[in-house]
């Protein structure tokens, strides 16, 4: 039976250079065509969006009048750090566990890796009606952003998950080898030496949890609710920005406020994203300084 190695090497030189460059165009164009989708749908939203941002979207009481995000703006913090506190933590020590602590090639971590792999491919809506059935009708917590909370860290669990594990698998076994040999224990060795050298790989699994978590709202519609005003507590409806600029445009009254509210959302993200890189930045700087 020929490989696939031995099939390549029958074909004619002049084959393997067309190949080359048909490939290469269509890497490129796939490139550019993202690259242009995105410049598009982020121009298209500024222009719709700049010239409806006005004082009254900024107002700490929502009305019908006004249709102010602010309120939403802070219950979209909210639920996201909370998400991440309860997200975070567990999916990264599951991760030192398989990587660090579970025999190479154990059944429990195959189980695992597939079973994060499943869930990271199901559909949100399917998390809220989970979210749902468990948090706001067996629990009793109702519409509330503890709820949603809740909902969105088992939904970014297993993505965090796999991220941490990816970068933990991706810091050479010299370090390891290194600490134990000057006498380092596995816990130490782990916290000190391990995690420092992945922190950029985990934090860029936590950039994308939070933009999945900012910018979800059928999970959050089941869940959380549609309540526009401040979260006074864990357990009342809370609004985030997706789910206003989902309930503005569903009204077809709003349109333009919508608009507005999805440049706040998209700046929201940018400026994350470029947090988080300058975090990530600085983490590679100081493994490297060590």
């Amino acid at each position: 039976m020929k490989t696939p190695a031995s099939l390549w090497r029958g074909i004619p030189l002049i084959w393997h250079r067309l190949l080359l460059r048909i490939l290469r165009f269509a890497v490129f164009a796939a490139a550019g065509l993202t690259a242009l989708i995105t410049i598009f749908l982020i121009g298209y939203i500024l222009v719709k969006g700049i010239p409806n941002l006005t004082p009254s979207l900024f107002a700490p009481v929502y009305t019908s009048e006004n249709v102010s995000l602010f309120p939403a703006l802070v219950n979209t913090i909210l639920i996201t750090a909370l998400s991440l506190l309860l997200a975070v933590p567990p999916g990264v020590f599951a991760a030192v566990y398989l990587v660090e602590y579970a025999r190479r090639g154990n059944r429990l971590v195959r189980v695992a890796r597939i079973a994060a792999e499943t869930l990271t491919g199901i559909p949100s809506i399917v998390y809220g009606l989970f979210g749902m059935l468990l948090f706001v009708v067996w629990l009793h917590w109702g519409y509330s952003l503890i709820a949603g909370a809740f909902t969105l860290a088992v939904m970014v669990l297993p993505l965090i998950m796999r991220t941490t594990e990816e970068a933990l698998l991706s810091v050479p076994d010299i370090y390891r080898e290194g600490s134990f040999g000057l006498g380092a224990g596995r816990l130490r060795t782990v916290f000190h030496i391990v995690l420092p050298a992945a922190g950029p790989g985990i934090l860029a699994g936590v950039i994308l949890s939070i933009g999945r978590i900012v910018g979800e709202t059928a999970a959050l519609i089941f869940t959380a609710g549609t309540l526009a005003k401040f979260s006074g507590d864990l357990f009342s409806s809370a609004r985030t920005l997706s789910v206003h600029i989902y309930n503005l445009s569903s009204e077809a009254l709003y349109l333009n406020q919508a608009y507005a509210t999805a440049v706040l959302l998209l700046a929201l993200v940018l400026c994350i994203n470029a947090l988080s890189s300058l975090m990530a930045k600085k983490l590679t700087r100081g493994t490297r300084d060590e």
